[in-house]
């Protein structure tokens, strides 16, 4: 692993049991792959009802994006941004936490300038596609 769990905390603004990313199999200045297991954590913050729904793979996919963005800026970067649209987003299962093994997360980002960046995602476990799709990232502080 190139890049383990207390490594991601420090790159993204998700704390403690939101930072939902155990490790960074990989990365260029284009994709990076992640891993985690979080999706079997009884106390996942983004559980309801004691189900972890398949929408919920966004979120780790945006995490990824952040990391992504965090890592191929370099170790300067500080720009918060926010997840603007989410497009072409095919489930394939109802729920992750009913995924046995390690989720896969893959993102790729296909368009980007200082302002913006146009990523496709996918999350994949147990040998199968879960989630993918395209989204848009606009960086910079909210506030701002």
């Amino acid at each position: 692993m190139l890049i383990d769990r207390t490594g991601i905390a420090k790159l993204i603004p998700h704390a403690q049991r939101m930072c939902l990313l155990d490790g960074v199999l990989s990365w260029d200045g284009v994709r990076l792959r992640c891993t985690t297991r979080t999706h079997l954590e009884a106390d996942n913050p983004l559980r309801r009802n004691g189900r972890l729904g398949v929408l919920c793979g966004v979120e780790y996919a945006a995490q990824a994006m952040a990391l992504h963005g965090a890592l191929a800026a370099g170790a300067g970067w500080s720009r918060g941004g926010y997840l603007a649209s989410v497009r072409a987003l095919v489930c394939h299962v109802d729920r992750l936490d009913l995924t046995a093994g390690s989720l896969s997360v893959d993102v790729q980002r296909s368009h980007g300038d200082g302002e913006r960046a146009i990523y496709s995602f996918a999350v994949n476990g147990d040998g199968r596609s879960l989630l993918t799709g395209r989204a848009a990232v606009v960086l910079g502080d909210l506030a701002a």
